[in-house]
């Protein structure tokens, strides 16, 4: 038996994104907790890198550092390799939809500044309720939802909180 066209479902749309493990000189590093009030995602709520979707032909180098100065104020000039990649689904908070997504992570140290949100969208001045710069202790004991759900793994790789 073949499928045809009515039994075959589309392929999901993908959507690519860059985010930053930003650490400061005592190795804490930066979370924003996300907080839908409204939409398909009302009432959850989780916390999650600086980052976001790569627009066409930005490379997620480009478009990690063009995210992390636009959520943070952050300017940084290279973020070099990354340090992880992540590919799941996920529901996007602006339409609901469901998307196959990759995530590219990058490693930026930098000393804690002032967040500024002057360059926020207005769906981010919505969905983000706070920042909070976390050690890998707290990120360890936490019953808080955290994405990615490899961040323990790529500090490690990394070498984040080694003596």
């Amino acid at each position: 038996m073949t499928a045809d066209a009515t039994t075959e479902s589309a392929p999901l749309p993908h959507r690519r994104a860059a985010r930053v493990i930003v650490l400061d000189a005592v190795q804490r590093f930066l979370l924003f907790r996300f907080a839908f009030s409204r939409g398909v995602l009302a009432g959850r709520s989780y916390w999650g890198l600086p980052g976001g979707g790569i627009e066409p032909g930005e490379t997620p180098e480009q478009a990690a550092i063009r995210e992390l100065r636009e959520e943070t104020g952050i300017v940084a000039i290279d973020v070099g390799a990354p340090v992880g990649e992540l590919s799941f689904k996920m529901r996007l908070p602006s339409s609901g939809a469901i998307v196959d997504a990759t995530e590219f992570y990058f490693l930026l140290r930098a000393q804690p500044p002032d967040i500024s949100y002057d360059g926020w969208t207005k769906l981010e001045t919505e969905i983000i309720a706070e920042h909070r710069w976390w050690t890998i202790d707290e990120l360890k004991m936490t019953t808080e939802r955290t994405y990615p759900v490899t961040l323990l793994e790529m500090l490690e790789k990394a070498g984040v909180g080694r003596g």
